[in-house]
């Protein structure tokens, strides 16, 4: 990630060099200047905002030019992870790194594109005992013409893990609130995620097998999975991947579901709340699953899921490590939204998960639509 000029000299930074290395912590760093420091040394206190941008690049986006949303994601998650990280050590006590547990609900509100700058802020929103909301936004700025316009914004979940014991979660750090409908706010959001985390945790037990010869339009005919060994550059220095790792390897089967489907050009609109179940670890063999569950006249809405093998380890079985629907919309050459080819569910199963799929879809129009005005 290329980052963009930045030279502040902010107390207990002066005279320190930006470390050479993609690392998260002292003694991890290795390799080329890593894509977040720009963040660390952006905000001065512990609690603070933290901010950095990057121009987008042609290894960035798809043959259209547009910035996959995996990269995006990632990026949000990487400012999530250095705020929250660095506020659950703000106090005396046992060090630790912040995992990401959740993401809400986010939609991609335009496009970016290659040559734009990407600007990313995260904030803490609402703690609980055991976890921090950070709210991040992603604005797209065009250098040349001199415009700004909000690209995404995400509200994501951490849990401090102890350097000593990456199972072991530690107590966070009691915020301070401007306002007390704040933390009842955050208290109810906190609320509804834990009761949602608890119902979907096991609800996706099922796996995504091959069929031979599936017709065109079919679930079969559209599902893909990608399998990646999980390595060093894919974890933190405790040896876990990265959430933002995972989210970019999640959009891209769903994008390669989506393409298979309509055979166009597609983007990201959005994606439904991604759990993380479980933490995967470096060596582990990861499979991203993605099969089609529903289509409106414009948009597809793709379930992806990630299981986690621990082939080196006998005493361990094959898991479900995270899961969540990714909606996606076909572009025509010059980028307007194009009608996509209606899915056909053929078994019990696969009928069951369209009807899911239209009612999470008719529900997210009713909320974008807004009440009903009175009739006089």
């Amino acid at each position: 990630m290329r980052l963009l000029a930045w030279a502040p000299r902010l107390p207990g930074l002066a005279g320190r060099q930006a470390p050479a290395g993609n690392c998260f912590g002292p003694g991890s760093c290795t390799g080329s200047p890593p894509r977040w420091w720009a963040s660390v040394a952006a905000a001065g206190s512990k609690s603070g905002p933290v901010a950095a941008g990057r121009i987008m690049r042609p290894d960035d986006a798809n043959v259209a030019g547009n910035v996959h949303g995996g990269t995006i994601l990632k990026m949000i998650e990487e400012a999530g992870a250095i705020i929250s990280t660095r506020y659950c050590n703000s106090q005396n006590g046992e060090r630790c790194v912040a995992a990401l547990a959740r993401v809400e609900r986010t939609d991609f509100l335009s496009p970016v594109c290659i040559g734009e700058v990407a600007h990313v802020s995260a904030e803490i929103t609402y703690t609980s005992k055991h976890s921090v909301e950070v709210q991040v936004n992603v604005m797209s700025e065009n250098i040349f013409a001199g415009t700004k316009k909000l690209a995404n914004k995400a509200t994501l979940w951490y849990v401090p893990l102890s350097l000593k014991n990456v199972d072991k979660v530690l107590e966070v750090p009691p915020f301070v609130y401007a306002r007390q409908e704040q933390e009842e706010e955050g208290r109810r959001r906190y609320e509804a995620q834990k009761l949602e985390r608890m119902e979907t945790k096991w609800r996706n037990g099922d796996i995504v097998q091959p069929v031979p010869n599936p017709e065109p339009s079919t679930v079969s005919y559209s599902q893909s999975s990608l399998i990646h060994l999980v390595g060093p550059l894919d974890c933190t220095l405790h040896g876990f991947v990265h959430g933002g790792v995972t989210m970019k390897l999640m959009d891209e089967v769903a994008g390669i579901v989506a393409a298979r489907h309509c055979k166009t050009n597609i983007v990201t609109a959005s994606v439904d709340a991604i759990n993380f179940h479980d933490k995967i670890r470096k060596g582990f063999i990861i499979t991203i699953s993605g099969r089609m569950t529903f289509t409106s006249n414009k948009s597809m809405e793709i379930e992806v899921l990630v299981d986690a093998d621990p082939v080196v380890d006998n005493l361990q079985k094959r898991y479900r490590a995270a899961s969540a629907f990714f909606t996606c919309v076909s572009l025509s050459p010059e980028g307007r939204s194009l009608p996509v080819p209606q899915l056909v569910p053929e078994t019990e199963d696969e009928k069951k998960r369209f009807e899911e799929g239209k009612g999470r879809y008719l529900q997210m129009k009713a909320k974008r639509q807004g009440p009903a005005e009175p009739q006089p």
